[in-house]
């Protein structure tokens, strides 16, 4: 039997040092969000996850980058808001107080990306969250000139990068998530490129590509990328058996149960293990997840719910999904990449690495919300398709120098295998991966 202990009525389990916040402290942007004021946070520069009161009001905030959930236990002097960035967090600490028999994973909520969430802590019944948006960029404010929008793009890009060197990644060596395509490839560049423009040994990066079987289409396309640039010494494969890949263990890590993602975290999780493996001491890793997001690169066609209207039509829809207003929203997920960067973050967290996309920050998002996507495509799946390597390949050229290569897109967890063993790997149902998710907490 569990001894009910006194808590207070909001516990922040969440870690301040997670938060990579480049134009002020963490307590003083933990103090804008207490204030309510959107346009205080929105000034917060960086990935956060904040959690702060005011009275018995409190207020949450995120980026897309930290993941950020609270749960409302009921207790004889009032409710108590616990806040943490695992569902299995909250959990242990509800257990330790004698008050678990309240939890069920779906009673858990996410804070989506984006907004200020307000909880009154008033007692029963709770009442709704109340959210208010602090990031709204203005739509299509871009010329319709690729060369000046891919400037613009991969500029923010560096400047951001060049931030993260200076700020967290000053010392050791950093390791870029690198499958060579549009991305990740333009993601190790730019960083190379920062790292020369900073005065800072190029020696310490490396570029991480998970080959599981030798017959991945991932290491080819690495081999090719660096060595037709000239820097073929920054790659090192890491070659796991397919063995290492666990579907399972990557539901327990993400806490999701969505297929594609627990299919890239799977990979992500192989990759971080053999890097853990070879490195123990291992700290900075750096991706280009939230690329696909910004340029809108997915295939319409794999997914229903999907017209071209309504991606090009609803701001943010791949980063946000359908919005906080919608029957469709998750309270306990949320949506778009708000919901599944844990993809990235947990896998990393999980093997003791500080990792970092760039391209989930806001100022990449403001600018890929600035493409006129409607005028340059014409409503075009086609065209669409070809934006995102057209734009990053003119802005890569223009801000390094390089002439990046761009292959036909494929989703990391298909490159690391080949077919026939990627398909040996996982369940071809998504309700394997419910079951599997469901089955921690019985």
């Amino acid at each position: 039997m569990h001894q009910n202990l006194a808590i207070e009525q909001v516990v922040d389990l969440t870690d301040a040092r997670d938060n990579l916040i480049f134009n002020m402290t963490p307590s003083d942007a933990q103090s804008l969000v207490a204030s309510g004021d959107v346009a205080a946070v929105r000034r917060i520069d960086g990935h956060f996850a904040l959690v702060a009161t005011s009275g018995k009001t409190v207020r949450m905030a995120r980026s897309l980058g930290r993941p950020l959930r609270y749960f409302i236990a009921k207790r004889t002097d009032g409710p108590a808001l616990v806040a943490a960035d695992r569902i299995d967090a909250i959990f242990r600490f509800l257990e330790a107080h004698g008050l678990d028999d309240q939890f069920h994973p779906s009673y858990t909520r996410m804070v989506p990306a984006h907004y200020v969430t307000e909880v009154a802590l008033v007692g029963c019944p709770d009442p709704n969250p109340v959210y208010h948006r602090f990031f709204t960029p203005p739509r299509a404010t871009l010329p319709p000139d690729l060369d000046v929008i891919g400037r613009r793009y991969i500029e923010a890009l560096a400047e951001e990068i060049g931030k993260w060197l200076q700020v967290r990644a000053k010392e050791g060596p950093i390791g870029v998530c690198f499958s060579a395509g549009v991305d990740s490839g333009s993601v190790f560049l730019v960083t190379y490129h920062a790292m020369l423009r900073l005065g800072l040994s190029p020696t310490r990066l490396k570029a991480f590509t998970l080959s599981l079987d030798g017959r991945g289409d991932d290491l080819g396309q690495a081999r090719k990328f660096l060595d037709g640039l000239g820097l073929g010494l920054f790659l090192e494969p890491v070659e796991m058996a397919p063995s290492a890949v666990d579907w399972r263990e990557a539901v327990r890590v993400v806490e999701d149960y969505k297929q594609l993602d627990i299919q890239s975290a799977a990979m992500c999780h192989a990759l971080c293990r053999g890097i853990r493996e070879r490195y123990p001491a291992w700290r900075y890793l750096i991706d280009g997840d939230g690329g696909d997001e910004n340029l809108k690169d997915y295939p319409i066609e794999e997914n229903p719910e999907l017209t071209i209207r309504s991606v090009l039509n609803n701001p943010m829809l791949y980063q946000e999904g359908w919005g906080v207003d919608s029957i469709k929203h998750s309270l306990t997920y949320t949506g778009g990449l708000s919901r599944s960067y844990t993809r990235t973050y947990a896998p990393a967290r999980a093997l003791g690495f500080d990792g970092f996309s760039p391209y989930t920050l806001p100022r990449l998002l403001e600018i890929a919300e600035g493409i006129p996507f409607i005028q340059l495509t014409d409503w075009s799946h086609e065209r669409l398709y070809e934006l995102k390597g057209e734009i990053v390949r003119r802005g890569a050229k223009a801000v390094t120098g390089f002439d990046m290569p761009v292959f036909p897109k494929r989703r990391f967890q298909h490159g690391a295998a080949s077919r026939e063993a990627f398909d040996n790997l996982f369940p071809q149902q998504e309700m394997a991966y419910r079951r599997a998710f469901h089955a921690i907490y019985e």
